[in-house]
């Protein structure tokens, strides 16, 4: 009797010892457009090397969402793989999450998993479920941050932000309390979160060149809702002088907001000034005396906003790769590379100029879209690149399968394991459509609407106006004409609400 209990005792240790190692590594407002793993416009200029190593050591999702695109909302659907109106965190100015509901990092712990979170939590409370955590107060700060502890004290670290979260992350890796449980570790970064401060090092990156723009830079916003013009997230008009552009005092110019401080440089040490001006002060200068000269039409100062927004955007993003580097090296280099599960998300999409924007929150593909890139050895094949509909509900239940730990029938996700198991082709019962959310918070203005992404369509319903915009992606990926009115469209237009219907139900999401 002793033989076969120790005999049992062995394989359920070996059997822990091989259930996959997380290492989940989240960014904020990560473009699918600044990835070069994804294309676009920037993927020579900016290419991202480290994120491309998931890319072509696993699988790239091309088509995967997000429930609510703004970054509380989206963490909470991720921790607990519920929609926003279910796991009650539906905004970012009046929700606090509740920490007591199940989410997935408990659900791991319980199983042998030891659980960390480093970086911006971003959702009020403190976090719950995990081994150790150290969080990023609020939005976070690039330089000097603070990170509260798991006492409730803050500790101030000088250096820049996305350097020091994988700092941490590493050395938690590193002097694991017990490294023979298996482990799932949350790195979180701020970046390339507005107000897009790069790190010393890439100040001059990008420096001489005029970086492309997107054809819809300066979208009138017709064939569609008027309350696409209502919106505060403009770069001809919403942008403030110091904190979104860097510049400094107050601006001479009506055409450029003043009243909100970059409090980045108020963070830095003497030096770090020092550096700051030097790299932005000649480039400032111009743009104050161009002004004063009256060179600059509309447009022109239009086009200075954005160079001057996607560089040091861009120049943040470097930054984030490079640390994902770091991360990746050490896993080779460990060996836990062979055991580890390695995903890059982040919370959202973001709009890089895409119709006159910056931000997110409307239902358009820039923002709607999120990144979502898995290396998983023997298991996912490398280079796949999957269509499959995907939403960031999934992540959950994908984490607790792999894990051995069973799905509870309330998580409103799906486990992407057949999917990545399966060459990235969704099984015949998969998801035919996402479901949308954004509750309409005072920020920036933009109205609440909820709605329906198929394959080829994107149905979404303005909740005060009771309007309904359609679109046809496969004609129209740019969102520039709504076919909601379209008698040739009317098939498609009832098709679609018919979706919505079903998926509002389905998650039990009350709907006007």
């Amino acid at each position: 009797m002793r033989i076969l209990t120790s005999l049992l005792l062995s394989l359920a240790a070996c059997t822990a010892a091989e259930r996959p190692n997380i290492l989940f590594i989240f960014s904020d407002d990560h473009a699918l457009q600044a990835i070069s793993a994804y294309g676009g416009r920037f993927k020579e200029i900016a290419a991202t090397p480290n994120i491309d190593r998931l890319a072509t050591q696993g699988a790239v999702f091309e088509r995967s969402y997000c429930a609510n695109s703004i970054c509380g909302p989206s963490r909470a659907c991720i921790l607990t793989g519920k929609h926003s109106l279910i796991n009650g965190f539906v905004d970012n100015n009046s929700s606090k999450f509740n920490g007591a509901q199940p989410t997935f990092p408990k659900y791991l712990a319980k199983a042998g998993y030891e659980t960390a979170v480093i970086g911006k939590w971003h959702l009020v409370s403190n976090p719950t479920g995990f081994d150790h955590w150290e969080i990023l107060p609020g939005q976070g700060s690039y330089y000097n941050p603070d990170f509260i502890q798991m006492d409730g004290s803050t500790k101030r670290v000088e250096g820049y932000v996305s350097d020091i979260i994988t700092d941490k992350s590493l050395a938690w890796l590193k002097n694991r309390k017990d490294k023979n449980k298996p482990f799932i570790l949350m790195a979180q970064h701020k970046a390339p979160h507005r107000n897009w401060v790069p790190a010393e090092r890439h100040y001059k990156l990008f420096d001489g060149m005029n970086l492309p723009e997107p054809e819809t830079l300066f979208d009138n916003y017709a064939n569609r809702s008027d309350a696409l013009k209502k919106q505060a997230m403009s770069l001809a008009k919403d942008f403030w002088w110091e904190n979104d552009l860097l510049l400094p005092g107050e601006s001479p110019d009506p055409r450029f907001r003043n009243g909100i401080v970059n409090g980045e440089f108020k963070r830095m040490t003497t030096s770090q000034k020092a550096s700051f001006d030097q790299a932005y002060g000649a480039e400032n200068q111009k743009l104050i005396d161009d002004l004063a000269a009256g060179k600059l039409t509309g447009e022109e100062v239009t086009r200075w906003k954005y160079q001057r927004y996607i560089k040091n955007y861009l120049r943040c993003v470097r930054a984030v790769d490079e640390n994902i580097g770091r991360l990746l090296d050490y896993l080779d280099e460990s060996g836990l590379a062979r055991n580890t599960i390695v995903i890059y998300s982040s919370d959202q999409g973001f709009y890089l100029g895409e119709h006159g924007w910056y931000d997110k929150r409307w239902m358009f593909e820039e923002s709607l879209a999120m990144p979502f890139l898995i290396r998983w050895p023997g298991v996912v094949e490398p280079g796949v690149r999957s269509k499959a509909l995907i939403q960031n509900i999934d992540y959950a239940p994908t984490f607790l399968e792999a894990a051995g730990v069973e799905i509870p029938d309330d998580i409103q996700g799906r486990s992407l394991i057949p999917v990545l198991k399966n060459a990235g082709v969704a099984p015949a019962d998969w998801r035919k459509a996402i479901y949308y959310f954004y509750s309409g918070e005072a920020t920036h203005e933009v109205a609440a609407h909820d709605g329906v992404r198929s394959d080829r369509y994107k149905l979404f319903h303005l909740t005060k106006t009771g309007e309904w915009q359609l679109f046809d992606l496969e004609k129209d990926p740019q969102e520039m004409k709504s076919l909601h009115d379209d008698p040739a469209s009317a098939e498609v237009l009832a098709d679609m609400k018919r979706v919505y219907q079903e998926l509002s139900a389905q998650y039990k999401i009350k709907t006007d």
